[in-house]
């Protein structure tokens, strides 16, 4: 039986000890690279999320800016409308002015065809704070030319009272000095002036102007609305 043999050694403890610290410092050099790997990622998906926070932001302020520039746009554009159509409806009145003219001259040149006495034009304006109107009816007539032609002129008035249409003669409208009518003489052109009086709670719609005189007979039915609105031109002159 052979007899086991045992050797004894001597341990080295300081070997020992760098052993553990040369595993130690392997642990911890293995630690802080996880730890700085850790941090650079985590820096750059910072970055990465600030930076796409700020494009967002860009896009954002941008759309603003081009919201602004199109409402901008679209209120110049509905501005610049607004004028042309302005323009539009005063060129359509200078031009139906024009034409009013045209007729009116036309009418008193007449040329081969001549005319009797006609109402050319009639022009209403309210007296302030009550139912009194001014007016001025534009008569004409080149039948007798060089030769003045004189008569008569009345209103009558068409309207609603009580729900009702109901016409108001011209002794109703007119002073009692004038309940006859206005006189007027004249060669080729006047205007004849006067002023009626509405009834109380009488709403007007239509208005008829006679002319009865040596020229004959003129009867002219005119829109209350229009006559009310109208201007005469500048160039009409007795």
């Amino acid at each position: 039986m052979s007899t086991p043999h045992f050797e004894i050694r001597q341990v080295n403890h300081a070997r020992s000890r760098w052993v553990w610290l040369f595993a130690a410092l392997i642990w911890l050099g293995t630690l802080t690279l996880a730890v700085v790997g850790t941090s650079l990622f985590l820096s750059k998906s910072v970055q990465e999320d600030s930076t796409r926070i700020n494009v967002d932001s860009m896009d954002v302020e941008a759309l603003k800016m081009r919201i602004a520039v199109l409402e901008r746009s679209e209120q110049v554009a509905r501005a610049a409308l607004v004028d042309l159509q302005q323009t539009l409806r005063e060129r359509e009145e200078e031009i139906a002015g024009v034409r009013a003219d045209l007729a009116f001259y036309g009418r008193l040149v007449g040329g081969a065809k001549r005319e009797g006495l006609a109402v050319h034009a009639l022009r209403l304006t309210p007296v302030a704070d009550s139912r009194a109107w001014n007016f001025s009816a534009t008569l004409t007539q080149n039948f007798k030319r060089g030769a003045e032609t004189t008569g008569r002129l009345t209103l009558s008035v068409t309207g609603i009272a009580d729900g009702k249409i109901e016409t108001v003669e011209w002794k109703d409208l007119s002073q009692e000095s004038e309940s006859a009518g206005i006189g007027y003489a004249f060669k080729y052109f006047q205007q004849v002036n006067g002023i009626i009086m509405l009834p109380e709670g009488f709403e007007p719609n239509t208005v008829r102007v006679s002319v009865d005189g040596g020229g004959g007979r003129g009867v002219q039915e005119f829109s209350w609305e229009d006559a009310a609105k109208a201007e005469e031109s500048d160039n009409v002159r007795e």
